[in-house]
């Protein structure tokens, strides 16, 4: 516990994390916990396409840095899990949001359009959040996805 603080309540997770649940007002971590919903489907559908069309990559290089793109993926699903188990206690069931196409050149497009709408999704999240850390979460993650998108760009246009 906090000593300075000896009038909040906090909640001790499993992770020993800590978390005051007055730190946010209801309806800003209702719309939290919806935002980072999405974020977790459209990570976890990511890791499913970008795995796809690494198998469909033109060359070693390319397949390399779209697996690279995938552990990144990976990683922004694990840290937005954990930020959803931290604020609602329970472990999140992702499911896939969108269908990954089924040729290399297509695949490629889509995953530039989604990197760019996500990336603005992102920071509106991060803009939202009252919490520094998950503030720092989206940012960060939403930096990756920019690159992502310079990558899934330059592949489409070497294709």
């Amino acid at each position: 516990m906090y000593p300075c603080y000896p009038a909040y309540d906090y909640t001790s997770y499993p992770s020993g994390l800590y978390y005051d649940y007055r730190y946010f007002r209801q309806n800003e971590s209702h719309q939290l916990v919806r935002d980072l919903v999405r974020a977790i489907n459209g990570e976890y559908s990511a890791v499913e396409c970008y795995g796809r069309l690494a198998d469909m990559a033109p060359n070693q290089a390319v397949r390399d840095q779209i697996l690279e793109i995938q552990q990144d993926e990976r990683n922004h699903l694990q840290a937005f899990t954990a930020i959803y188990r931290r604020l609602t206690g329970r472990q999140p069931a992702p499911e896939i949001s969108g269908e990954c196409p089924d040729t290399y050149r297509e695949g490629i497009r889509f995953a530039f359009r989604d990197e760019q709408e996500t990336v603005d999704f992102y920071l509106e999240v991060a803009d939202r959040a009252r919490d520094p850390s998950i503030q720092e979460v989206f940012r960060r993650a939403a930096a990756d996805e920019q690159n992502h998108a310079v990558w899934f760009l330059y592949f489409l246009v070497q294709s």
